[in-house]
């Protein structure tokens, strides 16, 4: 599955952001992440789409998180697809270590996405790489290894900030995207279709999110405007659908497949 590469971050990552602290700070700071929160529900969400978008039959029988995290979503891939074996990296060693607790039946490793030419071609049947594309000096290569690391037919999602997303510039503070001075490469949709399809996938699905990321008018409550704002995306979870239109969602998820070869 993989070669004895270097398993470290470029020279200028910024390791000493992406060790416990960042889990401490931005966007995992201030708001929950225990059962029915917003975090837990859409980990949830996640691993319905990979279950109804995911090939039937494996072809290496191994699947794959990028940035795995604390490892609630691998944990739930670990079980959700018995028949293949999960392996999940994180630059952070503090997730590496919880995702072994939170994903036992998966294999965690510490490891940079800067160096994804470690795994060989057709590794994987799947690959899942939740907000970790926009933290990558050279995301358009990044999608380039995960294509040849997947079999033919394999499912890539990830999911990456949306900075032209309404209502965004009705805030009069730093929203989710702008406060993690991580987000080194955050680009509109028609960005990330353009890399996602000249890497040799298909594009399935690109959606929005919701707008969730609350308060976007003064005055009214932020309780109150997180249920309005954010019903649509309740719905959309619940349902396991992809229906919000990429202007309406903080984020844009992508389901691409690889092109089976002839």
């Amino acid at each position: 599955m993989s070669d004895a590469s270097s398993l470290n971050a470029p020279a200028d990552v910024p390791l000493e952001e992406y060790g416990e602290r960042y889990f401490k700070r931005y966007n995992y700071a201030d708001r929950p992440l225990g059962k029915f929160s917003m975090y837990w529900f859409a980990r949830r969400y996640y691993a319905r789409l990979l279950r109804r978008f995911a090939a039937n039959q494996p072809i290496s029988g191994r699947m794959l998180e990028i940035g795995t995290g604390l490892g609630h979503l691998l944990g739930l891939m670990a079980d959700d697809f018995p028949d293949r074996q999960a392996y999940g990296i994180d630059i952070a060693h503090y997730a590496a270590e919880e995702t072994r607790r939170n994903a036992p039946k998966a294999s965690a490793l510490a490891a940079s996405a800067d160096r994804l030419e470690m795994f060989t071609d057709g590794s994987f049947d799947l690959i899942v790489t939740l907000h970790l594309v926009e933290h990558l000096a050279d995301p358009a290569a990044a999608l380039r290894h995960m294509a040849r690391m997947l079999t033919p037919g394999g499912l890539l999602l990830f999911a990456t900030p949306n900075p032209v997303y309404r209502l965004r510039t009705w805030r009069d503070q730093p929203d989710a995207i702008a406060k993690d001075p991580t987000h080194i490469n955050v680009h509109p949709p028609p960005t990330w279709v353009q890399w996602v399809e000249d890497s040799g996938f298909s594009l399935l699905r690109h959606f929005g999110d919701g707008l969730w990321d609350v308060p976007y008018v003064p005055l009214l409550p932020k309780s109150l405007q997180f249920a309005l704002f954010g019903f649509p995306s309740l719905i959309q979870v619940m349902t396991g659908t992809t229906l919000i239109p990429l202007d309406y969602g903080v984020n844009q998820i992508l389901i691409a497949r690889k092109e089976a070869t002839s």
